[in-house]
């Protein structure tokens, strides 16, 4: 249960402005908390922070404790005497400030760290080793990244059988040991450089809302090191259904993930115990954390392994409240937000209820005239997070361009719209802001906004396309943009709001 109305900006870390290709653990972070502090929010909301797959989607991870390499600060290397300033001049990005760069982040920050590796000295390799020895999942990942790394980044199920099979590994790990520390450090600077990002938006009154996807991806350190407790042949790791959504709002196909599915029974067996340490280990990186595809916890669409689209499946249940119950019982109420969206039914809203958490509501999914949507704000129940969009939808501006009449209609006089011409007014648009203000008076407790409608945005800013596999995740902006903001503008509505 939420406990205090407040208000969030929701800009993943990737997005924010770096000389880096994408966004980093660095002074631009800390300024960009310094601006929505300064505007009255109290809310950062990021994406998942693990590895993100070959398109920039960090919901498609290959291990989802570790945080992504390409997050790390050059400059805090420097600072921290790893590397020197001439180092990081291989990292500078010259490309546009406008679109991140997975592939030469990964690759220049890889190159960066090893250098900075080479230079660690003995007390800091300690640390590295003590931060592994602490973290049971680090001692695994770094393993999986040091196989990965001599099968030449091909999938774990192809690798010889002596790797393939986590057991073996650990059996041969004397012959990983060089590449498994370095990966092991890698993570020890990203928690270390993360952990100040935080502690300094906690000092300034700013919680970070964190992300966690609920499936693994099949090519990761978390099926390969705990096959047992997903639905895959042992003999030749081959799955019979995989994840995905029916057809909805944003599919008429549905959305194909392909994530192996979790063999329920055997998790129940241990107590649900990678779950709660999951779970435990997130609160190490964010003070609330919302879980996607929340609902898969009630019932979850299971798809047959070889079909081309996710239109024929099945529901199947969930582990449901035997899940929550044990996570309780070890770490008392979370602070989790449910993401409730999609395909409903009543298994998801008893759940809902039975864990007391906060579920969404996104006010564009509401502008239908014809029913009486829950996604209404005079519908959201105190106990809620509202958002003005997601990072699954278009920006709020492009929406109201892109929809048909009658529904913009019904949003403009919803939301008490009394302008002329709707699509006047720039990044002041007072038709989007009429909107805004809407969800911002709302019973929910906490409102959200993405940095793209801070900015008055249209499509071309959009993060990501449900369904659509690239193209995705490619959204960032420049210092200049920050600071453009009208801070006046939100400063004085989260005070008139009592956000």
């Amino acid at each position: 249960m939420l406990n205090t109305r407040a208000s969030g900006v929701l800009m993943h870390l990737s997005s924010l402005p770096s000389r880096y290709g994408i966004g980093v653990m660095g002074d631009e972070t800390k300024h960009f908390i310094d601006k929505i502090k300064d505007m009255g929010f109290s809310y950062w909301q990021v994406l998942p922070l693990n590895p993100p797959d070959f398109y920039g989607s960090p919901y498609t991870s290959n291990a989802v404790f570790a945080i992504s390499h390409m997050f790390i600060s050059p400059d805090a290397l420097v600072r921290a005497g790893l590397v020197c300033a001439e180092d990081i001049e291989r990292s500078v990005y010259y490309g546009s400030p406008y679109t991140a760069d997975y592939e030469f982040a990964f690759n220049s920050r890889l190159e960066l760290l090893k250098k900075a590796y080479s230079n660690a000295d003995g007390a800091i390799r300690e640390k590295a080793e003590k931060f592994k020895s602490e973290n049971e999942w680090c001692s695994a990942y770094s393993l999986f990244q040091a196989a990965k790394e001599r099968f030449g980044n091909k999938p774990w199920y192809e690798w010889d059988s002596e790797f393939a099979y986590y057991e073996n590994c650990l059996k041969n790990a004397d012959k990983l040991k060089e590449s498994a520390d370095f990966y092991a450090f890698v993570q020890y600077i990203a928690y270390t450089q993360w952990r100040e990002i935080k502690l300094y938006a906690n000092d300034r009154g700013v919680k970070i809302l964190g992300d966690m996807p609920i499936y693994v991806s099949m090519d990761s350190v978390d099926v390969w090191s705990n096959r047992r407790l997903f639905e895959i042949d042992e003999n030749d790791f081959t799955r019979k259904k995989v994840a995905g959504v029916p057809p909805d709002y944003f599919s008429e196909n549905g959305q194909l993930w392909g994530n192996p599915l979790y063999d329920w029974d055997a998790m129940e067996k241990d107590g649900y115990r990678w779950w709660i340490e999951r779970i435990k280990a997130s609160f190490k990186l964010f003070d609330t954390v919302r879980i996607d595809h929340f609902r898969a916890f009630a019932s979850y669409w299971a798809v047959d392994a070889k079909a081309d689209t996710a239109k024929q499946g099945e529901w199947l249940k969930g582990p449901g409240m035997k899940l929550f119950n044990a996570v309780k019982a070890e770490i008392g109420e979370p602070p989790i937000i449910a993401e409730d969206l999609g395909t409903f039914g009543e298994d998801v809203i008893k759940l809902l209820e039975d864990t007391g958490f906060p579920g969404m509501r996104v006010i564009q999914f509401g502008f239908d005239p014809n029913c009486d949507s829950t996604h209404l704000p005079h519908n959201y129940p105190k106990n809620s997070v509202a958002y003005v969009d997601t990072h699954d939808n278009t920006t709020l501006l492009a929406w109201l361009w892109e929809a048909e009449p009658h529904q913009r209609k019904f949003a403009l006089d919803y939301c008490n719209f009394k302008g002329g011409n709707w699509g006047e007014g720039g990044y002041k648009s007072p038709s989007c802001r009429a909107v805004i203000e809407t969800v911002w008076r709302s019973p929910s407790l906490i409102a959200v906004i993405s940095f793209q409608d801070l900015c008055g945005f249209g499509s071309d800013a959009r993060m990501n396309v449900p369904g659509r596999a690239s193209g995705n995740w490619q959204f960032r902006t420049t210092q200049e943009t920050v600071d453009m903001i009208d801070a006046d503008y939100y400063r004085y509505i989260n005070a008139l709001f009592k956000r």
